[in-house]
């Protein structure tokens, strides 16, 4: 395998450190994408005039939902008979391992207490405002991974082949670096396709009536996401040894079998939400009423 058409990661995970305590780069952009997620789903409950206790309780649910969600998927996914037997090990987020099929999971069970509990409104009127910021965290939660080495692909001859520090504790401990063979980096595949999903729900928001077919945006970027998850994980390193019976057997990984269902859904979501009436969106509803009432004063 040529090494010289590959590059080098040797990237240090540690942004910087603080009385003694490493700021990492991966936990800095986890923090970076759930602020601009916080602020264009504010922006968006602004601009539809919507009751701001409603967006404070949002980010609760939501943060909640997200953190607990990646975290218990990570551990009764992946590496059930460990956490199992070692409960307290769950708590320790800081060490890494949070699933994204458990983060949506989390997200689903958040949103549907937020709307029984504070806005009375359909859930799939929540998630498709949730939805439009989406991409944006997932494609920074990916470059967490590329800075921390972590949930790359398999070896490959291509030119943009990365060497990752395969014993990368050690490394940081003073150690030589041991590279890995130059392998698909799978962090920025995903990455990239995140942030077109991005720019894909930002724009039907915006620049479409997709918020009024309740269920639409939420489709399209559940259905996009999935299927990327799907094809990249052929080119992706299992994350734990028990999936090589799994694909031995089915051909598929524990992440693609929790791919399918999600994609089922959400082409399930756009075809309901094509072939129903468009509803009011909430802004033009205010405007409507506004503009009758002055007519009545007059």
């Amino acid at each position: 395998m040529n090494t010289l058409l590959s590059v080098t990661w040797n990237v240090d995970p540690t942004v910087f450190t603080v009385l003694g305590r490493e700021i990492r780069w991966y936990g800095l952009l986890w923090v970076i994408g759930l602020i601009v997620a916080v602020y264009i789903v504010q922006r968006i409950y602004k601009h539809e005039k919507l009751p701001e206790k409603w967006f404070d309780s949002l980010f609760v649910y939501m943060m909640l939902g997200i953190i607990l969600g990646a975290r218990l998927g990570h551990c009764l996914f992946y590496e059930p008979a460990y956490y199992l037997a070692n409960p307290i090990e769950m708590l320790k987020i800081w060490e890494g391992g949070l699933a994204s099929h458990g983060g949506v999971i989390g997200i689903i069970i958040a949103v549907w207490l937020y709307s029984k509990k504070v806005t009375k409104k359909s859930m799939l009127w929540t998630f498709d405002r949730v939805m439009v910021p989406t991409g944006f965290t997932a494609a920074m939660i990916r470059l967490g991974n590329l800075m921390n080495h972590e949930i790359y692909g398999a070896p490959t001859d291509l030119p943009w082949g990365f060497r990752f520090i395969d014993n990368l504790g050690l490394w940081m401990r003073g150690a030589e670096p041991i590279y890995t063979k130059p392998s698909h980096p799978t962090q920025i595949y995903e990455a990239l396709i995140y942030f077109l999903v991005f720019a894909i729900t930002m724009h039907i928001y915006w620049k479409t009536n997709a918020k009024s077919r309740h269920g639409l945006i939420l489709g399209v970027g559940i259905a996009l996401i999935f299927i990327a998850r799907l094809l990249i994980e052929f080119v992706k390193n299992v994350q734990v040894e028990s999936e090589h019976s799994l694909i031995a057997s089915t051909g598929l990984n524990i992440g693609q079998w929790l791919s399918v269902p999600f994609i089922v859904w959400g082409i399930w979501l756009i075809w309901r939400a094509m072939r129903r009436k468009p509803e009011p969106a909430v802004i033009e509803k205010t405007s409507v009423d506004y503009s009758q009432n002055v007519k009545s004063k007059s």
